[in-house]
């Protein structure tokens, strides 16, 4: 067995095992204890984080979803492993138009706060939805993650939702684009959380960052 498949087995083994919700943190006070890797997954209002995220870890309601843009303003931490071996980080939707300024002030100092002062943050997940590409909205956290040193993959959701010609295209202007950002992964990974595909590459990333 090579190391890609040794490490997608011991994942699909680790995810299958216990996750649960530890803490909402609204600010960094109530971050919990920086005792296990984290990898957060950031992405626009309606990507399909929560989605992506209960799929990972074969879960039906670990993440709420929600039509409402904006409706979580805080960072959602899971544990993974008995005993714990990574934390997942579901960070709050972005690109929220109608939402007030003030909260994406909020939003903005939480995150960037958070991007640079957590040591046991090993790597980003940015998603873009396949439908849409790489929007402005999506530029600005990778740039924000650029600029605080946090290495980052792009996801590509719903990639049952386009034809096969179209997500090739999307597929290679969203590498294109990573090539641009510093802290950018060069591949990256197409997933569709109702088909399953995809699905065991992300859980092989995730944990193959954490652990690295």
């Amino acid at each position: 067995m090579d190391y890609e498949d040794d490490i997608e087995e011991r994942a699909r083994k680790l995810f299958a095992g216990p996750v649960e919700f530890l803490k909402s943190a609204p600010g960094l006070e109530f971050l919990p204890d920086g005792r296990a890797p984290e990898i957060a997954f950031a992405g626009r209002s309606n990507v399909g984080k929560s989605s992506l995220l209960n799929a990972i870890t074969g879960r039906n309601k670990l993440a709420r979803t929600s039509n409402t843009p904006g409706r979580t303003q805080e960072l959602n931490f899971f544990d993974v492993g008995d005993p714990l071996t990574l934390r997942l980080v579901d960070m709050p939707g972005y690109g929220f138009a109608e939402a007030p300024k003030d909260m994406v002030k909020r939003w903005r100092f939480l995150v960037n706060d958070y991007l640079r002062g957590r040591a046991v943050l090993k790597r980003a997940i940015v998603l873009i939805d396949s439908r849409h590409g790489v929007k402005p909205v999506d530029r600005e956290i990778m740039e924000m993650l650029d600029s605080a040193a946090v290495g980052y993959r792009l996801v590509l959701t719903k990639a049952d939702k386009i034809k096969a010609s179209e997500l090739a295209a999307v597929r290679a202007a969203t590498e294109a684009e990573a090539r641009k950002h510093p802290a950018a992964f060069p591949e990256l990974i197409a997933t569709s959380s109702e088909k399953g595909m995809g699905i065991a590459e992300v859980r092989a990333a995730v944990l193959g960052d954490a652990l690295s």
